[in-house]
């Protein structure tokens, strides 16, 4: 089973484990238009890798291969990230079923879950717990 880690966690992670990194699993879209997490704090980047590829969301069938390519090994703790956590899961999952043994659900994402209006940003996730962020 996966686990769900907070985003200030995954930061701290981030900041103290020279082995913790963090995949960034949303769309270029989102990675464009919404933002990245600034990881420069921490001495690392993210690493962009979509689950699915916009504009069909189709799972991206290379994915795993592409987790293996950015040299990324089962002694790494990898903490995925989406906008809400869902997509995350997912790939933390595979990212397990392929061998991955450290793997890591960002709860809440990158921005939060829905609020009351249908909106995000305000109610949770990366952004929302003031962690560093850019846009690209």
């Amino acid at each position: 089973m996966v686990e769900n880690v907070s985003p200030t966690a995954t930061w701290e992670a981030l900041k103290a484990d020279p082995q913790a990194q963090l995949v960034d699993v949303r769309t270029d879209v989102e990675w464009n238009f919404v933002g990245v997490p600034d990881l420069a704090g921490a001495g690392k980047q993210a690493v962009l890798i979509p689950w699915q590829t916009y504009p069909a969301m189709q799972r991206n069938a290379a994915f795993e291969e592409q987790l293996q390519k950015v040299g990324f090994t089962p002694e790494h703790h990898i903490y995925f990230l989406c906008r809400s956590g869902a997509r995350s899961l997912a790939a933390a999952e595979a990212a397990r079923a392929a061998g991955f043994t450290h793997v890591f659900n960002v709860a809440d994402g990158f921005e939060g879950p829905l609020d009351a209006e249908g909106h995000r940003g305000a109610a949770g996730g990366w952004k929302a717990e003031g962690l560093p962020w850019r846009q690209r």
